[in-house]
């Protein structure tokens, strides 16, 4: 068995990296560890946002040719430059973000966009997730616009048929163990499957196969104690086996290995991701009300910024909690803003006409949750709400304040939401050059091997604008199919 180019890993940097590939060369193959039917890695668990510079409306219809005149006129898309996308990489990562490979993901975050719609993927503008209506007329916030017609899922199938459509072998069921290498480079990968190992040749591989965040020894040993214990908010078959294949023959590690992408997760989800339910044990509506712990305590400013920037650090704040576990409140004036998750019927929730009641219902500290509340009422400043905007609305007097968004809560039933930490992926992986090849421990580049996606280090650090993930996978995805086809000619 030979081939031009091998692609481990079945989600939407890998699938991107075998379409990019199959552009230069005939013979692509993709590894998906997965059976068929769980196929397409952490993508598959996600909203398909991506997080692209624009400059308006026309930009976007390169994307959605049917975005309607209406909708435009009835639409403040707003804009997003590359200078704001690289500001929000550099603040957010706290300006530790490799600048080389920053400044390709901002870049190429359109033209990547613009390939993947003419390839065949279908883009829509995420009005649901994304924008409130204000005044008669959708606001986008925080950045982010554009999303893949039926979430990750969709994503995910859209590029499986489009691969198999320009003739790319998918292999299912299929592990890669470990790289085939010696002097000269990288040619091929072995494999367990059908229950068999089998030596798979190749003159390039593509390591696209996700981080280590279903790795529970991984995650305890380079993140630390009672991470072994977060629920996975995706796969299970993302343990990390493609960054051990490249460590074991010489490859740099690189990146924030004791960071992640996190999330408030449900309380009683699941240990690893729902294809049913998908991303909607998430819950990311908190801006509009109050966290707090067991004890009743808050323990973040809820308003600090847009959730796009906030809900990744959030999300690994809550596993630092008693019993990793929080909750967040709202009164019914914020209730018609909440997003669609809060309304599933897997969801851990109590509603009452008090906040006592409502303490006793979710087994919260009652005092201490009176005493919240009546302290946060007491500081809201009188100032005008306005989602859709960071509205300076905020507290006096207390700590941690509230910046934006906060609104007394006085207005019964009240509800609760039980949350914890889902981790979403893990920031350490690979280091890589700007053509996405893999570097070596003596900072040299390794003939044949290339990688993209989650397992990419030196991209995220600490925080994590939304949007972000998947579309660093397909600018690189597609960077390094091109770089492992051209490698494969040459």
């Amino acid at each position: 068995m030979d081939y031009d180019v091998i692609v481990v890993g079945g989600g939407n940097a890998a699938l991107c990296a075998a379409l990019s590939a199959g552009e230069t060369v005939k013979k692509v193959l993709v590894l998906e560890r997965a059976p068929e039917e769980e196929s397409g890695g952490n993508s598959r668990f996600t909203a398909g946002l991506f997080r692209l510079a624009y400059n308006g409306p026309e930009d976007l219809k390169t994307l959605i040719p049917d975005l309607s005149a209406d909708e435009i006129a009835n639409t403040d898309f707003g804009t997003y430059t590359e200078e704001q996308f690289l500001d929000d990489m550099a603040r957010l990562t706290e300006y530790r973000c490799d600048p080389d490979l920053t400044e390709i993901l901002v870049k190429k975050s359109l033209p990547t966009a613009q390939w993947m719609r003419k390839r065949g993927v279908r883009f829509t503008a995420a009005w649901g997730r994304q924008a409130f209506k204000i005044g008669g007329k959708f606001k986008f916030w925080g950045g982010l616009t554009v999303e893949a017609v039926g979430g990750g899922p969709g994503l995910v199938e859209s590029e499986t048929q489009l691969a198999k459509k320009a003739g790319i072998d998918i292999w299912y069921q299929a592990r890669a163990l470990e790289l085939i290498a010696d002097d000269d480079g990288v040619h091929g990968v072995v494999v367990r499957k059908n229950n068999k190992t089998v030596r798979v040749e190749s003159r390039a591989v593509v390591l696209a196969a996700g981080g280590f965040q279903a790795n529970t020894e991984w995650r305890t040993r380079y993140m630390g104690p009672g991470w072994e214990l977060a629920k996975v908010r995706g796969t299970r078959f993302n343990t990390g086996d493609a960054i051990r294949m490249a460590l074991d023959i010489g490859a740099q590690p690189w990146g924030h290995w004791s960071g992640c992408h996190a999330v408030q997760w449900d309380l009683n989800a699941p240990w690893h991701g729902d294809r049913k339910v998908g991303d909607n044990f998430q819950k990311h509506s908190y801006p509009l009300g109050l966290m707090v712990n067991l004890k009743g305590e808050r323990f973040v400013d809820e308003g600090a910024d847009f959730r796009n920037y906030t809900y990744v650090k959030f999300g690994r704040t809550v596993i630092g909690q008693p019993k990793r576990t929080a909750f967040q409140i709202f009164d019914q004036k914020v209730v018609h803003l909440l997003r669609e998750e809060y309304r599933i019927r897997e969801v851990t929730k109590a509603e009452d006409q008090t906040i006592e009641g409502l303490a006793k219902k979710l087994e919260i500290d009652v005092e201490g949750l009176v005493k919240t509340v009546a302290d946060f009422n007491a500081a809201v400043m009188q100032k005008d709400f306005n989602p859709a905007i960071k509205d300076g609305k905020g507290t006096k007097g207390i700590t941690p304040p509230k910046s934006n968004w906060a609104l007394p809560l006085d207005t019964p039933p009240y509800l609760g939401f039980a949350v914890t930490t889902g981790i979403s992926f893990t920031f350490g992986g690979l280091h890589i050059t700007p053509d996405a090849q893999v570097i070596d421990t003596e900072l040299k580049p390794m003939r044949g091997l290339y990688a993209a996606g989650e397992l990419v280090g030196g991209l995220f650090y600490h925080n994590y604008p939304g949007g972000s993930g998947l579309m660093a996978g397909g600018v690189f995805g597609r960077i390094a199919g091109r770089s492992a086809a051209l490698s494969a000619k040459g």
